[in-house]
């Protein structure tokens, strides 16, 4: 037996199957993540960023009076057009909806998988068992599961990419048990393994990309890699611990989302659900705090099910309260892997999207960051000093200020430094959401991606949904947010004041709002860039290319039925961002999330990510038959050799 399993024997076997009586506190893989936030955290409270709610009346006037430039797009700029043009200089012919279990592209281009949940990265590392889906000790040497953002970076002349890997879907991961979920202290230990980020170096091979086998760059970043803590937090009495009494070393990262490039070369992840990590296993009089609450700490003190806290105890907060403190950052990794990673405390603690990086016009870092909750905020990052394009800018996160935005309905909008909110500067960082929410931040529609034009000063947001807008008091509507219970999302574009990105002012318009025009003749048929042949819903995953054209991935209802039908998979689509044209050009298998993209160096090759296939059981992509679905990097080509980005 051993010594982790020693420590939770006095529970259950760590041989045998446990109770159901233990089974049943985490009985909940048919939840999603926003699901079991509102069953164990049902009246999470917020500030209003109002003083009264706004009737549905007032919005409506208000949006006669701002028109198309606010929030309609000029009809006619949809994907009718018998074929796409690119800002790249290629031609594609959109393609229709599917709901098949495969891999959809326009005429004219290939695709081909390159890293799969459990490929080995060494030689001595174990192809994937379908049976078991591995073990503790596998896992931690393989691929990690349900890739999300991805970068590519050039290192030494090689080729490396790095991977995101978000989370574990229970029922894949523990299908070989009974229950679908974690029976041991292997099993528990095999999911952790499976979180994190995977650093690979690839090649390409007649016209194919492959792992490069044995590569120095190729390893795993893990919920147990040592962190180092950088910035205002660093030090904090809110992060110490038993196990860290100076407060200067995280163990760990993971449920990274989407992530960002720096421009010396390093990478950002961005911790989002970390929340569901925590439990109170071994705490009957765990008492949740209002931060923890306002976080998603369940007050019941169940965890999502993955049960961390059996094996590791940092992870039960009745014994370590200030451990989630610790997580939900952005962290910066060298790909390298020359330098000890840090997390970057200055950027401010929330459920992270991704990190989007752009040099303003005083020579200052920028990052946009959103945070992917109903009712939550989209904020800025400026830096206290320059970037230095031929110097050492590896300190250049660690200290600046932290903005959050106001839109107003006029079009106008403001970045308000959460240094107004009157706490102390730790304090602001990790609860970062109540300071936005006393400086009267306006409340999202659930912000994922930013996306910085490379041509243009301006960024976008996704805003993939949220059903609780206009319902509840501290969301209500208005113009940047303009529809009850919004079940389609949208994307809004920003313009900063005299073309910097530092800039505190800004405008902002409507690019797209995803709809249906099939089922709808009101706003929820969305905007005049979006018919019957384009037409999808949840925009998450946002990226331009290096060309300029505005790469769309969703992530949302994929039952073609009802309020969704002729939607099909979820899917990517070119946006244009100067005529609001929009064009569908990939749909993936059953059941997936189309996130994370990357280009080679040369711009031949697009990487895409695939994750979560089958996640109510209707798939077996990438293998087909019987196997296990998995989550996968594919790698998108033109036949012609051209570029594609």
């Amino acid at each position: 037996m051993s010594l982790i399993c020693h420590q939770v024997s006095r529970s259950f076997n760590c041989r045998q199957k446990p109770p159901a009586k233990i089974l049943e506190n985490y009985m909940t893989s048919e939840l999603s993540f926003d699901e079991w936030d509102e069953k164990h955290n049902p009246e999470r409270a917020q500030d209003t960023d109002f003083d009264a709610v706004m009737s549905r009346r007032y919005f409506l006037k208000g949006a006669t009076m701002l028109g198309v430039s606010a929030f309609v797009m000029t009809a006619g700029l949809s994907s009718k057009t018998a074929v796409a043009a690119s800002k790249a200089g290629f031609q594609f012919k959109p393609i229709a909806a599917a709901t098949t279990d495969t891999i959809t592209l326009p005429e004219g281009f290939t695709s081909q998988v390159v890293v799969r949940w459990g490929d080995p990265l060494t030689s001595d590392g174990p192809e994937f068992d379908h049976a078991t889906r591995g073990s503790a000790a596998s896992q931690a040497i393989v691929a990690g599961d349900n890739n999300d953002g991805m970068d590519i970076f050039v290192v030494d002349g090689h080729t490396v990419l790095v991977i995101n890997n978000e989370y574990t879907n229970r029922d894949i991961t523990f299908g070989n048990r009974e229950s679908k979920l974690p029976e041991t202290d292997d099993d528990v230990n095999k999911g952790k393994m499976a979180h994190g980020l995977t650093i690979v170096e690839l090649k390409e091979k007649n016209g194919q990309w492959e792992i490069v086998t044995n590569s120095p760059f190729n390893r795993r970043i893990t919920p147990d890699t040592a962190f180092e803590v950088v910035g205002p937090v660093r030090g904090s009495n809110l992060i110490k611990t038993s196990s860290d009494s100076k407060g200067t070393r995280i163990l760990g990262t993971f449920n990274n989302c989407g992530n960002g490039k720096t421009p010396w070369g390093t990478y950002l992840a961005c911790e989002e659900n970390f929340n569901g990590y925590f439990s109170s296993y071994q705490g009957e009089n765990f008492k949740q705090t209002a931060e923890q609450k306002r976080y998603g700490i369940a007050k019941d003190g169940k965890d999502w099910g993955y049960k961390w806290a059996q094996t590791d105890a940092r992870f039960d907060v009745s014994k370590e309260p200030n451990e989630s403190h610790r997580h939900g950052w952005v962290v910066e990794v060298d790909p390298s892997g020359r330098r000890t990673p840090v997390k970057l405390t200055a950027l401010g603690r929330f459920k992270h999207e991704n990190a989007e990086v752009v040099i303003s016009k005083n020579g200052h870092a920028v990052v946009y960051l959103g945070d992917d909750e109903r009712g939550e905020f989209l904020y800025r990052f400026v830096s206290r000093d320059p970037y230095q394009p031929n110097g050492d800018n590896s300190t250049l996160l660690h200290n600046g200020d932290l903005f959050v935005a106001k839109f107003n309905d006029d079009g106008s909008g403001e970045w308000i430094n959460l240094a107004e909110a009157g706490m102390a500067t730790d304090e602001t960082m990790i609860f970062a959401r109540i300071a936005a929410s006393k400086v009267g931040a306006t409340t999202m529609d659930r912000p994922e991606w930013v996306a910085a034009n490379p041509h243009k000063v301006e960024a976008y947001v996704a805003l993939t949904n949220n059903k609780y807008r206009g319902e509840r008091e501290n969301q209500p509507l208005n113009m940047v947010n303009p529809r009850v219970k919004n079940p389609y999302g949208h994307i809004v574009r920003w313009t900063p004041e005299a073309e910097d990105h530092a800039a505190d002012n800004f405008t902002w318009d409507m690019y797209v709002m995803a709809g249906n025009p099939l089922v709808h003749s009101d706003l929820m048929s969305g905007s005049g860039n979006i018919n019957e042949t384009n037409m999808f819903n949840s925009p998450d995953g946002l990226k331009f290319d290096a060309a300029g054209n505005l790469w769309i991935q969703t992530d949302g209802n994929y039952s073609n039925a009802k309020g969704f039908a002729g939607m099909g998979n979820n899917q990517m689509l070119m946006g244009d961002p100067e005529t609001g044209a929009i064009h569908r050009f990939l749909v993936g298998p059953k059941e997936c999330e189309i996130t994370g993209l990357t280009w080679s160096p040369d711009r031949k090759t697009m990487f895409i990510g695939v994750q979560h296939p089958g996640e109510k059981g209707n798939s077996h992509w990438p293998e087909g038959g019987q196997a296990v679905p998995r989550s996968a990097v594919i790698a998108v080509r033109r036949t012609d050799g051209g570029l594609i980005g």
